[in-house]
């Protein structure tokens, strides 16, 4: 019934800068955690970022200074601005949607992110 609509990904150059979006079709957007994962080929799913229904952040130790994850709640979206890329960040990144009132989480499609020269 949710939908999660990601869109931004592609190639990007090493160095370089990247937005990502995800919007989001959810009812009471606002009483949502949101946050992206990723999954790199031949490895598990990873935190990414995660912003709070209050503006909160919470980043993953290796992105850290280069990644921004923000929301605007009045177009239902979070985004994400990856700075400095490097080919590590490579990898299918996924919108998250996380109900801080009842348990229940949801997912985007995933986007691929590819870092390369």
């Amino acid at each position: 019934q949710v939908q999660l609509v990601e869109s931004g990904g592609g190639l990007v150059q090493p160095g370089g800068p990247l937005r990502h979006s995800c919007a989001a079709c959810i009812s009471m957007f606002s009483f949502y955690t949101m946050g992206w994962y990723r999954q790199a080929p031949g490895k598990q799913r990873e935190l990414v970022a995660t912003i709070t229904t209050s503006g909160r952040t919470n980043y993953a130790e290796s992105v850290k200074g280069r990644f921004t994850i923000s929301r605007d709640n009045a177009k239902n979206t979070v985004y994400l601005q990856m700075n400095s890329l490097k080919p590590e960040d490579t990898a299918v990144y996924y919108c998250n949607a996380d109900n801080i009132i009842v348990t229940r989480s949801y997912w985007g499609q995933g986007t691929q992110v590819t870092v390369s020269s």
